[in-house]
């Protein structure tokens, strides 16, 4: 069955197609369709991911999963949240947004850098799905002074596994797709449509 991933963001797509791996789902890319991202106007991780999957299956015809999900830094009172891919102005500016992340924890100790990337999938079988599937998944870490690692994409450079006390960009992508936010959250759905 073809599903269309309401995002144009190609590091969400690969992630979710290596987790979705040969299961009953074909993702496609929303831009495949020549839809563009819908308006992120919800106050929440939940409003925005139904918000982007309701506006892609209305666009298609077809069910949809929207995505949304973010890093939320407990000495910045949860920032850059909603706004992760847009923390420092352009959207997707992964290299503005961890320079501004680090200017702005600089002074924060090490022990008080705690942090969590929080995940939210939407599945609606049509655009107006009145019981969409919602599932969340959460990654518990600590953001580092540098970047560090080649893989993943956004914050992953700056965002410390403490298991594997690696970047997430340092750790094999096979790994982090078992433990990362959007794994975690791509399995509880996998368990709900079972």
């Amino acid at each position: 069955m073809q599903l269309v991933l309401a995002s144009g963001n190609a590091g969400k797509l690969a992630e979710l197609r290596e987790l979705l791996g040969g299961g009953r789902y074909v993702l496609r890319a929303q831009s495949e369709f020549g839809v563009a991202d819908a308006e992120e106007t919800g106050l929440t991780f939940v409003e925005n991911a139904l918000l982007k999957a309701r506006h892609a299956s209305r666009a298609t015809g077809l069910p949809a999963l929207g995505d949304d999900s973010g890093l939320c830094v407990d000495a910045l009172g949860g920032a850059p949240g909603l706004y992760s891919a847009r923390y420092a102005g352009a959207h997707g500016d992964s290299a503005a947004n961890i320079a501004r992340l680090l200017r702005e924890l600089e002074d924060v100790p090490d022990e008080a850098r705690t942090a969590r990337f929080h995940c939210v999938l939407a599945l609606l079988r049509s655009p107006d799905d009145p019981r969409p599937v919602i599932v969340e998944g959460s990654w518990e870490g600590r953001i580092l002074r540098a970047p560090r690692g080649d893989n993943g994409f956004g914050y992953d450079p700056v965002f410390l596994d403490p298991e594997n006390a690696m970047s997430a960009a340092e750790l094999d992508p096979a790994i982090k797709n078992t433990i990362s936010h959007r794994g975690r959250a791509l399995a509880a759905l996998k368990a709900r449509l079972a």
